[in-house]
């Protein structure tokens, strides 16, 4: 095999990554322990290797180009790589450490993961965590994520997938709402009143309730003149200020039940769920942080 770096080399591509991350030169010269000076000669040698600019540069800051953004992600993940395996060949594996980056959707985000990860890290102090919230789908070859969290088993045979949870579905609104409206008694009903719409982020369209009838699960589509789009969470805070009924997830209305502030509605056809799925790219090797983390959320919701 045909050397490709020398020392030199390799250790300006690590300096590189320290001033992206850190977005300033002298941060990333402290953080490494040599001269701001020796950081830009570094970068400055990787632009000419490279015959792009990595940076742009004024008197008060840096920010990366988009040349030098797409340079920085592919050797952050090398340079991870690199780290991982002497782990792994010195017996350093035992102890999870390292940067990690994980995609949720927003509620499962909110009521779920983020309360159990200072116990995590807790586990394994030297893990940092990564969160990106959002209920689009992502792409782990492009965004380099590590592992994600999404409402169903993904068609890319390339992904594992391990079922979190089946969370129950609710239907809601508060008392105002049905003092002044009626409560429905059938899901016939349903036709009469307000009901809160949330339309999936990935094709715009609005999902349909779904009820427990005869035994079997059956999709209802309401109407409405509300629809929450991107964030499941805005149709709850508008069940919540009484504008209609809305079916989400129980464990994101908890509260609101025990209190009293909304009021499960047609429960005769509750008890539907929908899974919420933890998602990760097939690796021969995965890392030890990666590793500990998908059996951590896997021992706290896989019941």
């Amino acid at each position: 095999m045909k050397r490709q770096f020398d020392d030199l080399q390799l250790g300006s591509i690590e300096l590189f990554c320290l001033a992206a991350e850190l977005s300033s030169f002298t941060a990333a010269a402290v953080a490494a322990g040599v001269t701001p000076a020796a950081v830009s000669r570094s970068v400055s040698r990787l632009e000419e290797r490279l015959n792009v600019r990595l940076f742009v540069r004024t008197t008060r800051q840096i920010r990366l180009t988009e040349e030098g953004r797409a340079y920085f992600e592919q050797s952050r993940t090398a340079l991870a790589q690199l780290v991982e395996a002497e782990r792994q060949i010195s017996g350093q594996h035992a102890t999870p450490a390292g940067r990690l980056r994980i995609s949720l959707p927003t509620p499962y985000a909110h009521y779920r993961v983020l309360p159990v990860l200072p116990a995590f890290r807790e586990r394994y102090p030297e893990v940092e965590i990564d969160v990106h919230i959002s209920n689009r789908n992502v792409d782990f070859a492009d965004d380099t994520y590590d592992l994600a969290v999404r409402g169903r088993a993904p068609d890319d045979s390339a992904l594992i997938a391990r079922k979190l949870e089946d969370a129950e579905l609710v239907l809601v609104a508060t008392p105002g709402y049905l003092k002044r409206y009626g409560t429905p008694q059938s899901l016939d009903d349903l036709q009469a009143h307000e009901c809160i719409q949330f339309e999936r982020p990935s094709s715009g369209r609005r999902i349909p309730w779904t009820f427990r009838q005869d035994g079997e699960d059956v999709d209802i589509v309401t109407t409405g003149a509300y629809a929450a789009s991107e964030d499941v969470l805005g149709g709850a805070t508008l069940a919540r200020a009484g504008a209609g009924l809305f079916q989400t997830y129980r464990f994101v209305l908890e509260e609101d039940l025990r209190s009293g502030a909304l009021v499960e509605i047609l429960q005769q056809h509750g008890g539907t769920s929908r899974p919420f799925m933890l998602l990760y790219p097939h690796a021969r090797h995965m890392s030890s942080r990666v590793r500990a983390l998908v059996d951590f959320l896997v021992e706290k919701f896989a019941d």
